[in-house]
Protein backbone atom coordinates (compact mmCIF):
# COMPACT_ATOMS: atom_id res chain seq x y z
CA UNK A 1 0.00 0.00 0.00
CA UNK A 2 1.28 3.48 -0.91
CA UNK A 3 0.64 6.06 1.81
CA UNK A 4 1.49 9.72 2.22
CA UNK A 5 0.44 13.13 3.52
CA UNK A 6 -2.94 14.13 2.06
CA UNK A 7 -4.37 17.65 2.14
CA UNK A 8 -8.19 17.47 2.12
CA UNK A 9 -9.91 20.71 1.09
CA UNK A 10 -13.67 20.92 1.65
CA UNK A 11 -15.88 23.49 3.39
CA UNK A 12 -18.32 20.75 4.48
CA UNK A 13 -17.05 19.69 7.92
CA UNK A 14 -18.99 16.41 7.81
CA UNK A 15 -17.47 15.43 4.47
CA UNK A 16 -13.97 16.41 5.62
CA UNK A 17 -14.30 14.37 8.80
CA UNK A 18 -15.52 11.25 6.98
CA UNK A 19 -12.75 11.51 4.38
CA UNK A 20 -10.14 12.10 7.09
CA UNK A 21 -11.20 9.00 9.04
CA UNK A 22 -11.13 6.74 5.97
CA UNK A 23 -7.75 8.05 4.81
CA UNK A 24 -6.21 7.78 8.27
CA UNK A 25 -7.54 4.24 8.51
CA UNK A 26 -5.67 3.53 5.26
CA UNK A 27 -2.45 4.81 6.84
CA UNK A 28 -2.30 8.35 5.44
CA UNK A 29 -1.45 11.49 7.36
CA UNK A 30 -4.29 13.98 6.78
CA UNK A 31 -4.32 17.79 6.86
CA UNK A 32 -7.66 19.61 6.57
CA UNK A 33 -8.53 22.98 4.99
CA UNK A 34 -11.97 24.58 4.69
CA UNK A 35 -11.24 27.35 2.18
CA UNK A 36 -9.16 27.86 -0.93
CA UNK A 37 -7.02 30.42 0.86
CA UNK A 38 -6.21 28.00 3.69
CA UNK A 39 -5.52 25.25 1.15
CA UNK A 40 -2.85 27.29 -0.61
CA UNK A 41 -1.17 28.21 2.69
CA UNK A 42 -1.18 24.61 3.93
CA UNK A 43 0.02 23.28 0.57
CA UNK A 44 3.04 25.59 0.86
CA UNK A 45 3.78 24.78 4.51
CA UNK A 46 3.01 21.06 4.79
CA UNK A 47 4.21 19.79 1.38
CA UNK A 48 1.41 17.25 0.80
CA UNK A 49 1.95 14.21 -1.39
CA UNK A 50 -1.61 14.55 -2.75
CA UNK A 51 -4.50 17.02 -2.52
CA UNK A 52 -8.19 16.06 -2.37
CA UNK A 53 -9.86 19.26 -3.52
CA UNK A 54 -13.53 20.23 -3.56
CA UNK A 55 -14.57 22.19 -6.63
CA UNK A 56 -17.10 24.45 -4.88
CA UNK A 57 -15.29 26.43 -2.18
CA UNK A 58 -15.99 29.83 -0.62
CA UNK A 59 -13.63 32.56 -1.80
CA UNK A 60 -11.04 31.03 -4.10
CA UNK A 61 -12.78 28.09 -5.79
CA UNK A 62 -11.29 24.67 -6.43
CA UNK A 63 -10.42 25.33 -10.06
CA UNK A 64 -8.35 28.38 -9.12
CA UNK A 65 -6.69 26.51 -6.25
CA UNK A 66 -5.78 23.71 -8.65
CA UNK A 67 -4.38 26.19 -11.16
CA UNK A 68 -2.19 27.84 -8.51
CA UNK A 69 -1.00 24.47 -7.21
CA UNK A 70 0.01 23.58 -10.76
CA UNK A 71 2.06 26.78 -10.99
CA UNK A 72 4.02 25.64 -7.93
CA UNK A 73 4.65 22.04 -8.88
CA UNK A 74 3.18 18.69 -9.83
CA UNK A 75 1.50 17.53 -6.61
CA UNK A 76 -1.30 15.11 -7.60
CA UNK A 77 -4.84 16.46 -7.24
CA UNK A 78 -8.11 14.55 -6.94
CA UNK A 79 -11.06 16.87 -7.51
CA UNK A 80 -14.31 16.45 -5.60
CA UNK A 81 -17.41 17.86 -7.24
CA UNK A 82 -21.14 17.76 -6.62
CA UNK A 83 -21.60 18.75 -10.24
CA UNK A 84 -21.94 15.72 -12.47
CA UNK A 85 -21.92 17.49 -15.81
CA UNK A 86 -19.09 16.56 -18.14
CA UNK A 87 -17.98 20.17 -18.65
CA UNK A 88 -17.24 20.56 -14.93
CA UNK A 89 -15.17 17.40 -14.82
CA UNK A 90 -13.27 18.48 -17.92
CA UNK A 91 -12.67 21.94 -16.43
CA UNK A 92 -10.95 20.32 -13.46
CA UNK A 93 -8.82 18.11 -15.66
CA UNK A 94 -7.85 21.08 -17.81
CA UNK A 95 -6.53 22.84 -14.72
CA UNK A 96 -4.32 19.82 -14.04
CA UNK A 97 -6.39 17.56 -11.79
CA UNK A 98 -5.23 13.94 -11.95
CA UNK A 99 -8.59 12.39 -11.12
CA UNK A 100 -12.08 13.36 -10.00
CA UNK A 101 -14.80 11.88 -7.81
CA UNK A 102 -18.40 13.04 -8.06
CA UNK A 103 -20.46 13.65 -4.91
CA UNK A 104 -22.12 11.76 -3.35
CA UNK A 105 -19.21 9.33 -3.32
CA UNK A 106 -18.10 6.23 -1.48
CA UNK A 107 -15.33 7.14 1.02
CA UNK A 108 -13.85 3.70 0.43
CA UNK A 109 -13.69 4.36 -3.33
CA UNK A 110 -12.03 7.72 -2.67
CA UNK A 111 -9.43 6.03 -0.45
CA UNK A 112 -8.71 3.57 -3.26
CA UNK A 113 -8.39 6.42 -5.77
CA UNK A 114 -5.95 8.19 -3.43
CA UNK A 115 -3.83 5.06 -3.16
CA UNK A 116 -3.92 4.55 -6.93
CA UNK A 117 -2.86 8.12 -7.73
CA UNK A 118 -0.09 8.05 -5.12
CA UNK A 119 1.17 4.73 -6.46
CA UNK A 120 1.25 6.05 -10.01
CA UNK A 121 2.97 9.25 -8.92
CA UNK A 122 5.75 7.47 -7.03
CA UNK A 123 6.26 4.03 -8.57
CA UNK A 124 7.67 5.15 -11.95
CA UNK A 125 10.59 6.81 -10.17
CA UNK A 126 11.77 3.35 -9.23
CA UNK A 127 11.98 2.13 -12.80
CA UNK A 128 15.33 1.64 -14.44
CA UNK A 129 15.98 2.75 -17.97
CA UNK A 130 17.44 5.57 -20.00
CA UNK A 131 15.88 8.62 -21.54
CA UNK A 132 13.18 8.52 -24.18
CA UNK A 133 14.08 10.93 -26.98
CA UNK A 134 12.14 12.24 -29.96
CA UNK A 135 14.02 15.09 -31.66
CA UNK A 136 13.96 18.00 -29.16
CA UNK A 137 11.60 16.15 -26.77
CA UNK A 138 13.39 14.27 -23.97
CA UNK A 139 11.79 12.30 -21.16
CA UNK A 140 13.67 10.72 -18.24
CA UNK A 141 11.43 8.11 -16.55
CA UNK A 142 13.73 7.59 -13.56
CA UNK A 143 13.85 11.32 -12.74
CA UNK A 144 10.22 11.96 -13.74
CA UNK A 145 11.45 14.88 -15.84
CA UNK A 146 10.74 16.01 -19.38
CA UNK A 147 12.13 18.80 -21.54
CA UNK A 148 11.26 20.29 -24.92
CA UNK A 149 13.97 22.22 -26.71
CA UNK A 150 15.94 22.24 -23.47
CA UNK A 151 13.11 23.86 -21.47
CA UNK A 152 11.53 21.88 -18.65
CA UNK A 153 7.96 20.74 -19.24
CA UNK A 154 5.50 21.16 -16.37
CA UNK A 155 3.60 17.86 -16.57
CA UNK A 156 1.14 16.41 -14.10
CA UNK A 157 1.74 12.81 -13.04
CA UNK A 158 -1.07 11.66 -15.35
CA UNK A 159 0.34 13.61 -18.29
CA UNK A 160 3.83 12.24 -17.64
CA UNK A 161 2.57 8.65 -17.51
CA UNK A 162 0.62 9.09 -20.75
CA UNK A 163 3.53 10.69 -22.59
CA UNK A 164 5.93 8.00 -21.37
CA UNK A 165 3.58 5.26 -22.55
CA UNK A 166 3.11 6.83 -25.98
CA UNK A 167 6.85 7.41 -26.43
CA UNK A 168 7.56 3.76 -25.67
CA UNK A 169 4.95 2.61 -28.21
CA UNK A 170 5.53 4.84 -31.27
CA UNK A 171 3.38 4.10 -34.29
CA UNK A 172 0.87 1.98 -32.36
CA UNK A 173 -2.76 3.10 -32.16
CA UNK A 174 -4.63 2.75 -28.88
CA UNK A 175 -8.27 3.26 -28.00
CA UNK A 176 -9.16 5.54 -25.11
CA UNK A 177 -10.29 2.50 -23.12
CA UNK A 178 -6.92 0.82 -23.70
CA UNK A 179 -5.08 3.94 -22.56
CA UNK A 180 -7.18 4.13 -19.39
CA UNK A 181 -6.24 0.56 -18.54
CA UNK A 182 -2.64 0.35 -19.74
CA UNK A 183 -1.44 3.78 -18.64
CA UNK A 184 -3.28 4.27 -15.36
CA UNK A 185 -4.55 0.79 -14.52
CA UNK A 186 -8.20 1.83 -14.53
CA UNK A 187 -10.84 -0.72 -15.43
CA UNK A 188 -13.47 1.97 -14.87
CA UNK A 189 -13.71 5.69 -15.52
CA UNK A 190 -14.87 8.27 -18.03
CA UNK A 191 -12.97 7.98 -21.31
CA UNK A 192 -13.17 11.77 -21.72
CA UNK A 193 -10.35 11.80 -19.15
CA UNK A 194 -8.04 10.53 -21.89
CA UNK A 195 -9.27 13.13 -24.35
CA UNK A 196 -8.54 15.94 -21.92
CA UNK A 197 -5.04 14.70 -21.07
CA UNK A 198 -4.22 14.28 -24.75
CA UNK A 199 -5.39 17.84 -25.40
CA UNK A 200 -3.24 19.16 -22.54
CA UNK A 201 -0.19 17.23 -23.75
CA UNK A 202 -0.64 18.58 -27.25
CA UNK A 203 -0.69 22.12 -25.85
CA UNK A 204 2.67 21.44 -24.23
CA UNK A 205 4.59 19.44 -26.85
CA UNK A 206 3.07 20.27 -30.25
CA UNK A 207 4.23 23.23 -32.33
CA UNK A 208 0.62 23.74 -33.46
CA UNK A 209 -1.72 21.93 -31.02
CA UNK A 210 -4.70 22.22 -33.39
CA UNK A 211 -2.66 20.38 -36.05
CA UNK A 212 -0.69 17.82 -34.02
CA UNK A 213 2.16 15.91 -35.62
CA UNK A 214 3.23 13.88 -32.59
CA UNK A 215 0.08 12.73 -30.80
CA UNK A 216 -2.18 12.02 -33.73
CA UNK A 217 -5.86 11.13 -33.75
CA UNK A 218 -6.69 7.83 -35.44
CA UNK A 219 -10.30 8.33 -36.45
CA UNK A 220 -12.58 5.58 -35.23
CA UNK A 221 -9.84 4.16 -33.00
CA UNK A 222 -8.09 6.59 -30.65
CA UNK A 223 -4.55 7.99 -30.63
CA UNK A 224 -1.09 7.19 -31.97
CA UNK A 225 2.33 8.71 -31.30
CA UNK A 226 4.30 9.50 -34.44
CA UNK A 227 8.01 10.14 -34.01
CA UNK A 228 9.44 13.29 -35.60
CA UNK A 229 10.97 12.87 -39.02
Amino acid sequence: MTTGRVLVVDDDVTVSDVVRRYLERAGHEVVLAGTGEDALVLAATTAPDLVVLDLMLPGIDGLEVCRRLRERGAVPVIMLTALGEEENRIAGLRQGADDYVTKPFSPRELALRVESVLRRATAPALRAGGELVDADLRLDPSARAATLGGAELALTSREFDLLEFLLTHPGAAFTRAELLTRVWGWDFGDQSTVTVHVRRLREKIERTPAKPTRICTVWGVGYRYDRSA
